[in-house]
């Protein structure tokens, strides 16, 4: 993909823009000619993120705090075109091992925050910006563990169309990665980070692991096509055609 330019005078903001899928994709608007506007929880690496790109602005606060959320898109000082959430973590866990205190987090993260982004940010949106929301694949085919991830999986996607009638025009999209080799998962995995890229090399039909370059080539894609909403769009090399 080569949109050079493609974003020249437009304005994105990243929720969660200070490491991984976030970052590369505020790196990548900036590429391609766009003011960003970053936020994440930690004001220290926000604010090396921030300096690093470039950016116009950049607010620290906890993505989930609704009033927050709202303070923050309230006080922006321009109109801005593209918001790219990523904030968020998934909850793996058997029924009888659940902390109900993290499922209701889970919960905040991937099902409340949109709908909280949906109601703040369209007053600050142009006509033909987006909104862009973050699921995943792994979780969609249910087994032990999976009660809240797969839920929350299968779920966004009917948020997400509705969000996309109801904010039009205004185009709203869901992007669900499988597996991408981020500061995240390697907190997730631990000692185990290298041996599932070693599996995924070997297993994944495009023989290699998906960075989070390549979610932010897509992203960046999503706000530059102009007829692409309410979908919800793959990309995990593949994964999900292995059994």
């Amino acid at each position: 993909m080569n949109e050079e330019g493609a974003l020249h005078g437009q304005t994105v903001v990243v929720i969660g823009g200070s490491q991984g899928i976030g970052f590369e994709t505020a790196r990548l608007a900036r590429a391609n000619g766009a003011d960003v506007i970053i936020t994440g929880r930690n004001p220290e690496r926000l604010v090396a993120s921030a300096n690093e790109l470039g950016a116009i602005g950049h607010t620290a606060f906890d993505a989930t705090d609704g009033p927050a959320l709202r303070t923050f898109f309230q006080e922006l000082p321009t109109p801005i075109d593209h918001v790219l959430v990523t904030a968020g973590g998934s909850y793996y866990a058997l029924l009888r091992d659940i902390d109900l205190g993290e499922v209701q987090r889970t919960v905040s993260e991937h099902l409340l925050l949109p709908i909280h982004v949906a109601l703040a940010a369209p007053a600050k949106v142009r006509d033909g910006g987006s909104l862009t929301f973050m699921s995943g694949t792994g979780a969609r085919h249910p087994k032990p563990g999976l009660t809240v991830a797969g839920t929350l999986s299968v779920g966004l996607p009917t948020l997400i169309q509705n969000l996309a009638l109801e904010l039009a025009p205004i185009r709203v999209n869901l992007l669900a990665p499988g597996f991408v080799d981020t500061p995240l998962s390697a907190a997730i995995l631990g000692d185990d980070l290298d041996a599932r890229r070693d599996e995924l090399r070997r297993t994944l039909p495009i023989r290699r692991v998906i960075g989070p370059e390549d979610v932010a080539a897509l992203a960046v894609h999503l706000m530059t096509n102009s007829a692409l909403t309410g979908a919800t769009f793959d990309i995990d090399g593949g994964q999900q055609l292995l059994s």
